[in-house]
C-alpha cells in the first residue's frame, strides 16, 4: 500500500464518519479502545487452534471472511487514530523498522552455511 492509498482511505474513513455524524466520538481515547477491541476479535478467531489449524485458517471460507473483516477493522481504526493524531504510519513503521535493525542485529552466518544458524550458539 502506498501513502497516496493510506491517504485516501483515511479520507474515505473521514467521509463516512462525518456523513453520520460520528467525528466526535473519534477522539484518540475511544480510536484507541475500539482499536483494542477489534485486535481482541482478531485473536479469538484463533484462540483455540492449534497452530497447524492457525497456519490453514484461510483455507475455511467462513473463517477466512472473518479473518478479513476483522484485519480490515483494526486498519480501519489504526488508520483513523494515526489521521486523529497526525501520525504517518508508513513513516512511523519504517523508522521502527530501522531502529530495530540497530537494536536487534541479525547474527552473522558462517559462510557456506544456509541455515543462518550459528554453530557456536548453544542449542
Amino acid at each position: 500500500m502506498t501513502e497516496l492509498d493510506v491517504k485516501a482511505l483515511q479520507r474515505r474513513l473521514a467521509e463516512f464518519a462525518a456523513a453520520r455524524n460520528w467525528e466526535q466520538y473519534h477522539t484518540p481515547k475511544n480510536l484507541a479502545v475500539a482499536l483494542t477491541v477489534e485486535a481482541a476479535e482478531l485473536v479469538e478467531i484463533f484462540q483455540w487452534l492449534t497452530p497447524e489449524e492457525s497456519a490453514r485458517v484461510m483455507d475455511d471460507p467462513r473463517k477466512a471472511h472473518r479473518v478479513a473483516d476483522e484485519v480490515a477493522d483494526v486498519l480501519a481504526y489504526l488508520l483513523q487514530f494515526c489521521e486523529v493524531l497526525g501520525v504517518d504510519a508508513l513513516a512511523a513503521l519504517s523508522d521502527k523498522i530501522d531502529r530495530n535493525e540497530l537494536r536487534f542485529p541479525a547474527p552473522e552466518r558462517p559462510s557456506g552455511d544456509p541455515s543462518g544458524t550459528d554453530r557456536h550458539s548453544v542449542e
